[in-house]
């Protein structure tokens, strides 16, 4: 499944208004069995923004694509210099009350399984167990020769060793790591190749235009097939690989629940979409069910 770089969609105007009413939402948890698919705007909260909505990054911000990547060493070298500086945003960013009440009806057992479209790990750093990574994780980085794995913490202390004096001031911070620098800030940034066969490295993350590994997928519509409900929290769904398990719940008759303040492409096929900020939304509903939420863990 590869995934378009679709940037935006023009929401239709018939599709049903949000609500402030958390009760469906509720309901559904209480009756356990729930998958969560989270987005970009669970993690907004946690200093992390957005790509689409009012203050979206994508307003000023086009992300790297899989073929740009491959084909073009000046684009490594640009991907590279912004997404080392913008890694250090991501290694401060803690979970927020959203991630830490996904955490809490897990650990209730009110919940089935969590896909996450995001690349941030701060799911599992608020304490959820077997987290289903769509578009892979920041924290580790592939070998596109020999597919060695190894970790982001290590690669970010080789680029700082590499590149001494290396202080640009970003413009902003991207959902994919990704910091808004311009080429004369990246100037001359040394790109690291793999230390075991010398190949290219890459954030072991699905890029825009590359195809998320199949048995994921299939793991994915299994996790669809044995819920009782989806709920998706903080994503537009514009992006098809998120989208298509919501339209595959809704084809198999499982309610489908959004908690989004924006318009998002999957309304059409959910049964509710509240329209409110996340972080206050779940902890209302973990209130609700009588369910404490923790503090959240380190990255």
């Amino acid at each position: 499944m590869r995934m378009r770089p679709t940037l935006s969609w023009t929401p239709a105007e018939d599709l049903p208004p949000g609500t402030t009413d958390l009760e469906p939402i509720a309901d559904v948890l209480r009756t356990g069995g729930v998958l969560v698919l989270s987005g970009a705007g669970i993690s907004t909260e946690s200093g992390i923004p957005d790509y689409r909505g009012e203050d979206g990054s994508l307003s000023r911000h086009t992300p790297m694509t899989y073929q740009d990547f491959t084909t073009s060493a000046r684009a490594r070298r640009r991907y590279w210099a912004r997404s080392h500086l913008g890694w250090r945003t991501f290694g401060r960013a803690r979970p927020n009350a959203g991630h830490r009440a996904v955490a809490a009806f897990g650990r209730h057992g009110l919940l089935s399984g969590v896909i996450t479209q995001n690349v941030d790990g701060l799911h599992q750093a608020a304490g959820t167990d077997d987290v289903v990574e769509l578009h892979g994780g920041l924290a580790r980085v592939v070998c596109l020769s020999c597919g060695a794995l190894s970790p982001r913490r290590e690669l970010a202390r080789r680029l700082a060793e590499a590149n001494a004096g290396f202080e640009p001031v970003a413009a902003g911070i991207n959902p994919d790591g990704d910091a808004d620098l311009t080429d004369e800030q990246v100037g001359d940034f040394r790109v690291l190749p793999c230390p075991v066969c010398g190949g290219i490295l890459k954030p072991d993350v699905v890029f825009f235009g590359e195809a998320v590994p199949p048995q994921r997928v299939e793991h994915c519509r299994e996790l669809v097939r044995a819920a009782t409900s989806l709920l998706v929290l903080g994503s537009s769904l514009t992006v098809m690989s998120g989208l298509r398990f919501v339209r595959q719940a809704a084809q198999a008759g499982i309610p489908v629940l959004i908690v989004n303040r924006d318009p998002t492409r999957g309304d059409a096929h959910a049964l509710t979409r509240v329209a409110l900020p996340l972080g206050d939304a779940l902890t209302s509903v973990a209130d609700r069910l009588d369910i404490p939420l923790g503090r959240g863990g380190a990255l």
